[in-house]
């Protein structure tokens, strides 16, 4: 059997600026610090091996693009941190779209037709496709396209854009941060999709000190840590006879029998925040995931919906989060920038449930 995890170039040294200031995709501009300095931002340098994604190419090249999206016939739309902007200068037919599709997804070793209609892969360099086909879409072949970012970003970038607010209180935010990894503590950031829940979890995982080994288990391989030490797993779906699946679970327990001294799970989506939860209980401290949630008091109940896909009370669940999850940080996207809200603990209300308060 083919080895279960991919190891995703995380390690490789983070590219130094070229000037004093640098300009982030989507919606998050990286200043100079220093206020003295005052030449203009240098944009990040354009992304170089994108020829896996054929007419779609032309587009990808702009580092400040994060996402494509094709609905159909209907045309392709961009998200360059602004929003969703439609190409004016691209077009095809159904049936070119369906061959692009079907050739991206074998390219990421898979197979899509009429009865594996929905599949989801991770080409070269961490370009994810998720791609749909008609009958279940109904309008037309679907691509979703998710372009990693170009650079690795960390927390002081993600300051300079603003995610953590402006002046000493961002200030404060970030030191916060930084002494709660530096301190060990399990950590969930939570957020809807795109509000940026991987790009902060892989700024605070590039603080851990480097003598440290990162074990990351992620379903597809998104997170890009600025890290000299860190092992990679992602999971497996089944093939055509329904054989060969190697769930987020099954990888956990394998992370497990690898002696991480952080455990970093990509995104809790089912029973394996079980095998998570259990880990963090038993003294892997440092840990961390991601989680998506609309609010932070909206995560409690979303962990308990988790929790009873693995067979878990509701009280085994409050139980276990309240004593594995030290901080949670929950992100938000509005229009088009990102921010970190909420930043909130686990307690037992007085019913003995899961609930949050602000921390």
């Amino acid at each position: 059997m083919p080895e279960p995890y991919v190891a995703v170039p995380s390690y490789l040294p983070r590219p130094e600026p070229t000037g004093p200031g640098e300009s982030l995709a989507d919606g998050d501009p990286r200043h100079a610090h220093d206020a003295s300095q005052t030449a203009l931002p240098v944009p990040p340098p354009p992304r170089t091996d994108l020829s896996a994604l054929g007419p779609l190419a032309r587009f990808a090249h702009d580092a400040a693009v994060t996402d494509l999206f094709v609905n159909g016939d209907a045309g392709l739309w961009l998200d360059a941190g602004a929003g969703l902007v439609r190409a004016d200068d691209w077009h095809d037919d159904e049936t070119g779209i369906r061959d692009l599709a079907v050739r991206l997804i074998a390219l990421g070793g898979r197979h899509i037709d009429e009865a594996s209609p929905c599949v989801d892969v991770r080409l070269a360099d961490g370009i994810r496709v998720h791609a749909v086909l008609p009958p279940v879409s109904s309008t037309g072949t679907l691509l979703s396209i998710r372009l990693p970012r170009v650079q690795r970003l960390g927390l002081a970038d993600l300051a300079a854009g603003g995610l953590f607010g402006t002046g000493p209180a961002a200030d404060d935010q970030v030191a916060r941060l930084r002494a709660a990894v530096h301190g060990r503590e399990n950590l969930l950031v939570t957020g809807a999709a795109g509000s940026g829940k991987t790009t902060l979890l892989a700024a605070l995982l590039g603080e851990a000190p480097p003598a440290e080994r990162i074990v990351v288990i992620e379903d597809v391989a998104e997170l890009r840590i600025d890290h000299p030490h860190v092992v990679a797993l992602e999971s497996r779906q089944a093939n055509l006879e329904g054989a060969g699946r190697i769930g987020l679970d099954s990888l956990l327990r394998e992370a497990l029998r690898m002696r991480p001294d952080r455990l970093v799970l990509g995104e809790c989506r089912g029973v394996e925040i079980r095998e998570l939860l259990a880990a963090l209980n038993t003294g892997h401290d440092g840990g961390a995931g991601t989680l998506h949630a609309n609010s932070l008091a909206d995560v409690p109940s979303r962990l308990e919906a988790l929790g009873a896909l693995a067979g878990m009370s509701a009280a085994a669940v409050a139980r276990q989060t309240v004593s594995a999850i030290n901080l949670v940080l929950h992100l938000e996207r509005r229009d088009g920038a990102r921010r970190l809200a909420q930043v909130g603990r686990f307690v037992l209300d007085p019913a003995d449930r899961l609930s949050t308060v602000p921390a």
